[in-house]
């Protein structure tokens, strides 16, 4: 009786494809956030609010500071408060801070709200404690055997011998290419 590679190798790509499904998902949807970090806050929505008061003639107290922010609504989040210079006031709240321009009036409320989902994949891409690196690892290990087993298992003109190596050779090309250009 002769082994049956091929059946082994289909199996192998089924039954890790539906183990390692939700890791692709998470992988693939925390990469794409981190690529466009500079677009936007993956872990975080920061909303902002302008405002504006009437400039107070000496610095505020904790009380009178309350009492400013009020029309904001965040009067009792309120937590600390700094002044980093004569012009300015920073007040902590929950979830945010509010910034005052003493001299012109103008303030900006800015609250931070945790972004669903993205925030927990991006904990899990980071690899945050050594157990996570472990099985991460293990699924970076299986990626490969998908992607080796997968090249396997189409036949005749799609397979590895024909319109298959094509699209390998530009699999591999393209990021080759790119590296080139990026460090030569």
């Amino acid at each position: 009786m002769t082994f049956k590679w091929r059946k082994w190798n289909k199996a192998v790509h089924r039954d890790f494809g539906y183990l390692f499904f939700g890791m692709v998902i998470i992988y693939s949807l925390s990469g794409i956030a981190i690529n466009h970090i500079d677009d936007w806050n993956p872990n975080f929505v920061v909303m902002t609010e302008e405002f504006r008061i009437d400039p107070p003639s000496e610095k505020p107290t904790k009380a009178e500071l309350k009492k400013i922010i009020e029309p904001t609504g965040e009067s009792g989040n309120y937590k600390s408060h700094y002044f980093p210079n004569d012009e300015f006031v920073k007040i902590f709240i929950k979830d945010g801070t509010i910034y005052i321009n003493l001299v012109s009036g103008n303030g900006l409320v800015e609250k931070t709200t945790r972004r669903p989902l993205f925030r927990e994949m991006n904990y899990l891409h980071y690899n945050p404690i050594k157990y996570w690196t472990w099985f991460s690892d293990i699924f970076a290990g299986a990626l490969i055997i998908l992607g080796l087993s997968g090249i396997l298992i189409p036949r005749g003109s799609n397979g590895i011998g024909a319109r298959g190596a094509w699209m390998v050779i530009l699999g591999i090309a393209i990021p080759t290419v790119y590296l080139f250009i990026y460090f030569y």
